[in-house]
């Protein structure tokens, strides 16, 4: 039996999610090119280069000082954010990627357990630590989804997949393989 808290608990497996999802942007990020970072399925919609850009944004807004200041930064500008992303590199969103998640992981790794009871403010308003976590893990999740569903459908046939492969299910596991999220 365990003596770790639920707080405990939560950081451990919270830190442990983000890097999976962080994970999946690293893999996707890696199989795409220039072109296929820009694209975009209508105009009205993001490309992984705006996902990319957006995150960044938000992670650097919510996470610096994440205790301490609102997460909503003075010096952020969201709706730039989704502005001039068509002349963004593969190389130049793998340096805001990793920027806006060494941010993150920075101050979830720092958290400790008595944290997740406190307040912070985020936009003008106290909500507690813990919602602004899950609210941040939601919305990640969210757009590394859509970076995966794109990338996925312009590699098509020449995707590799992040996960067991379709078919695979019952070979994986003979080999000793364990569930995959």
């Amino acid at each position: 039996m365990s003596s770790s808290s639920v707080e405990e608990i939560f950081l451990q497996s919270i830190c442990s999610r983000f890097r999976w999802i962080k994970t999946m942007g690293d893999k996707t990020l890696a199989q795409i090119s220039d072109d296929e970072l820009r694209w975009q399925p209508d105009p009205g919609s993001n490309s992984i280069a705006t996902i990319v850009q957006h995150l960044h944004g938000n992670m650097l807004s919510r996470w610096t000082d994440f205790l301490t200041t609102d997460g909503e930064k003075p010096s952020r500008h969201r709706d730039t954010e989704f502005e001039g992303a068509e002349s963004l590199t593969v190389e130049e969103a793998m340096r805001l990627w990793d920027e806006g998640w060494v941010c993150l992981l920075a101050a979830i790794d720092a958290l400790l357990p008595g944290d997740l009871r406190n307040d912070i403010l985020l936009r003008g308003k106290m909500e507690p630590a813990i919602d602004a976590i899950e609210t941040q893990y939601a919305h990640a999740a969210m757009h590394v989804g859509q970076a995966i569903w794109i990338a996925k459908h312009l590699k098509g046939e020449d995707w590799n997949t992040l996960s067991i492969p379709r078919g695979k299910s019952e070979e994986f596991f003979r080999a000793g393989g364990s569930h995959a999220r």
